[in-house]
């Protein structure tokens, strides 16, 4: 499908499909196209070119487009949208319009006990915390058994201490309800958490789609391996099969010589020691950071400071010269002209 906003493009030839009882993850920056996908699904905004299809249904492209309220899709805001004056039963109910008084509130009370929300059914969003109006929302969108429910980073209003709770506890509700979803987020952890699979976007075009381990052991460029890991970057040319970096030579098996090359090593896989052994480095900076410890070393040959991830206490506090080597694992590399 394609979009624009007047001479601003916005999406470029995107081609999804979410599977039947499948958490599907939108994953890129600001401005990648994620949000205004969304928005085309639910029927807010205006679809370009191509065609939108729901269990074997056009609902959009050149000859029709459904309103959103006969599309069968559910949307959950990112600041969940809950009307202040209603009480939590009758926010839920709002979208049970053609039903019965007595078989929306059957309906809506079902969808509050299915988030653990039902004792809560008179009180008004404001006695609320963030993670329970999340549940809520969550219930309202569910209520009228939805064929997609869409969710617009739903958990970027919690704090951090509450995310990971409420994000599993929303994981497990959409398990049980075996709800198709399509979820928007720039934090690639929480697509790892959440997406049965993860579809990478930047600037309006679909650079990767797969699952959490596809992207992150075989990303399909630079950009999608700096989008799920920090890494060092070294630019080298070819010859014989390897490209030489600041941390050794690194094998490049299929490319030919000459191949201008960027090589990626993941923070976690610069391993330091104090041992002579590897390339010789120089603690630079070092912050605590709990569990782990970010260290920057100046590395002979380098024209830059790279930086490693390790365990907390694995070197002196006062440890200066230093050896580095590199877990082969954690070695990507990329054609700069692929």
């Amino acid at each position: 499908m394609y979009h624009s906003y007047g001479e601003l493009q916005t999406l470029r030839g995107v081609t999804l499909a979410a599977e039947p009882g499948e958490v599907l993850c939108l994953l890129g920056p600001s401005g990648s196209g994620k949000t205004t996908l969304l928005r085309i699904a639910a029927g807010i905004e205006p679809l370009d070119r191509g065609r939108l299809v729901l269990n074997d249904h056009e609902i959009a492209g050149p000859e029709v487009n459904l309103p959103p309220e006969r599309r069968g899709i559910g949307l959950m805001f990112q600041d969940f949208a809950l009307f202040p004056h209603l009480t939590i039963l009758d926010n839920v109910r709002f979208g049970l319009t053609a039903l019965s008084g007595a078989d929306s509130r059957r309906e809506a009370m079902a969808a509050l006990e299915r988030v653990g929300m039902a004792e809560y059914a008179a009180n008004y969003p404001h006695a609320l915390s963030g993670g329970e109006q999340q549940r809520v929302a969550l219930a309202r969108a569910l209520a009228p058994r939805p064929a997609v429910l869409l969710m617009d980073e739903p958990f970027s209003g919690l704090d951090s201490r509450l995310k990971d709770s409420v994000r599993a506890e929303t994981l497990a509700i959409l398990r049980e309800a075996r709800a198709t979803a399509v979820v928007v987020t720039h934090d690639a952890e929480e697509a790892m958490r959440m997406g049965d699979r993860i579809a990478l976007l930047r600037d309006g075009a679909l650079v990767q789609l797969g699952t959490a381990e596809d992207l992150y052991h075989r990303p399909a460029n630079l950009f999608a391996a700096g989008f799920f890991s920090e890494i060092n970057v070294f630019d080298a040319v070819v010859s014989g099969a390897v490209a030489q970096t600041p941390l050794g030579p690194v094998t490049t098996a299929g490319l030919a010589d000459g191949a201008e090359v960027s090589v990626a090593v993941r923070l976690p896989g610069v391993e330091i020691t104090e041992t002579p052994c590897g390339v010789p480095a120089r603690v630079v900076a070092r912050r605590f950071l709990g569990v782990e410890e970010l260290i920057t070393l100046a590395v002979a040959g380098g024209d830059k400071p790279i930086d490693a991830r390790i365990r907390a206490g694995q070197l002196r506090p006062d440890a200066r010269d230093v050896s580095v080597t590199v877990n082969q694992r954690d070695i990507l590399v990329f054609e700069r002209n692929g």
